[in-house]
């Protein structure tokens, strides 16, 4: 098995601890810092957040430093928009094309979300989640728009991941997670794409307290820390 290259190594660990919450939207990243816990040279930290800068989880601004992107309410309610439209897309597409072993993994996918809904779990409701969403992604027969949600998917991933402390959210998200299953398993393009869009433009609407729940997270004496720490 080819070893994987150093850069691709430290930049999809340093994705996974953007998107897991461990670095929290507008910190700086030091690279001195990544250099020793990652074990390796400056070199592959640098191609890396280069990398990251492209694929919009990092912002490096010139004798500054390197952030993590921080996204405006503004912003975040554009990108969601458009990321109702790709998954709304996603879900049309999936109901033509799925086969019965991603109607498999859909349906275990949304077994997960239910059982952890029940215990109130929302990190591990946050992972089952997203493999319910990767299948109806995977599942489209276009590759170019499985790309393209994938990578906005990524960019949106903590503030999805956040949304999900807003009370009651897990129960209403996994209703909405149940619509889309039932159209794309009959095989109902037009209400799945319906169930997926509105899915997503559901957040748009709760921006007011996602932020509030935001900042309780991320202000010093509030709730929590977003590295990973979930709210009492």
């Amino acid at each position: 098995m080819a070893k994987v290259p150093e850069a691709r190594r430290v930049r999809d660990a340093l994705e996974n601890a953007v998107v897991d919450g461990r670095y929290r939207p507008g910190e700086r990243l030091d690279p001195a810092q990544l250099e020793r816990e990652f074990g390796c040279s400056r070199t592959p930290v640098r191609e890396a957040l280069q990398a990251l800068e492209r694929s919009g989880l990092v912002r490096i601004r010139p004798k500054q430093g390197t952030y993590v992107t921080e996204l405006s309410v503004a912003e975040l309610a554009e990108r969601f928009e458009v990321m109702a439209e790709l998954e709304g897309m996603a879900a049309r597409l999936s109901a033509r094309h799925i086969d019965q072993a991603a109607l498999d993994e859909l349906a275990g996918a949304l077994r997960e979300c239910e059982e952890y809904a029940a215990a109130g779990d929302a990190d591990g409701y946050y992972y089952a989640n997203a493999r319910f969403h990767a299948v109806v992604y995977d599942s489209c027969g276009n590759t170019y728009l499985r790309d393209q949600v994938h990578a906005l998917k990524r960019t949106l991933q903590p503030y999805r991941r956040l949304q999900l402390r807003v009370p009651d959210r897990m129960r209403r998200s996994l209703a909405e997670h149940h619509a889309i299953a039932e159209a794309v398993t009959r095989g109902d393009g037009d209400a799945a794409q319906d169930a997926a869009r509105s899915h997503v433009l559901v957040q748009v609407s709760e921006f007011g307290q996602l932020v509030r729940t935001w900042r309780q997270v991320t202000e010093p004496g509030g709730a929590g820390d977003a590295r990973g720490r979930t709210l009492p």
